[in-house]
């Protein structure tokens, strides 16, 4: 049979590899997106290979096939990765969680409520669960998720603990007075 969450595009994604470069076409354009192949084969392979064409993908763009020889120059790029945010030392180095949630370190408890729950939502790994994305986007996301997730977490501390402080200690049960 066929699957009802999978369509047929001709594209087999999960056998394809990426490289993320920028290409200076011979007219001076200037192409910056990533160049598609089988896994099974190398980036020099594909670029000495007597094929004439080579399949590129743009990042404003649909893919296309690039004629080698029209191809100037190529510079491989490196993605940065999302480096998560270490929880033990919020504040060392460039963690700065009001920053991370988007708003002032003076903004009240319910603004930065907001803020997390925007974010945690624009962010979140389900709303892109029926979509096919390559695996540094999934990663990304789910850096982001818990970046989002501890800076809340050090921003919102304060004012658990002073809830916490301020809650008079009720017991669980009280029995009536014996008079």
């Amino acid at each position: 049979m066929f699957e009802r969450n999978k369509i047929d595009t001709g594209n087999d994604r999960a056998n394809q590899a990426a490289v993320p470069a920028e290409v200076v076409m011979a007219d001076g354009e200037v192409l910056i997106g990533h160049f598609v192949f089988a896994s099974s084969r190398s980036f020099g392979e594909v670029l000495n290979s007597d094929a004439p064409f080579i399949e590129f993908e743009p990042h404003d763009g649909a893919r296309r096939y690039l004629a080698k020889g029209a191809i100037r120059s190529i510079a491989l790029r490196t993605v940065p990765t999302a480096r998560l945010a270490d929880v033990r030392r919020p504040l060392a180095g460039e963690f700065d969680p009001y920053a991370t949630l988007g708003v002032t370190r003076d903004a009240s408890p319910e603004d930065v409520r907001h803020a997390y729950l925007r974010l945690t939502k624009a962010y979140h790994a389900d709303r892109f669960a029926s979509v096919e994305l390559p695996d540094e986007v999934r990663r990304y996301l789910a850096d982001m998720s818990a970046r989002i997730n501890a800076a809340y977490a050090l921003v919102e501390a304060p004012v658990v603990a002073v809830k916490k402080a301020t809650m008079r200690a009720e017991p669980v049960y009280s029995s009536p007075s014996r008079a």
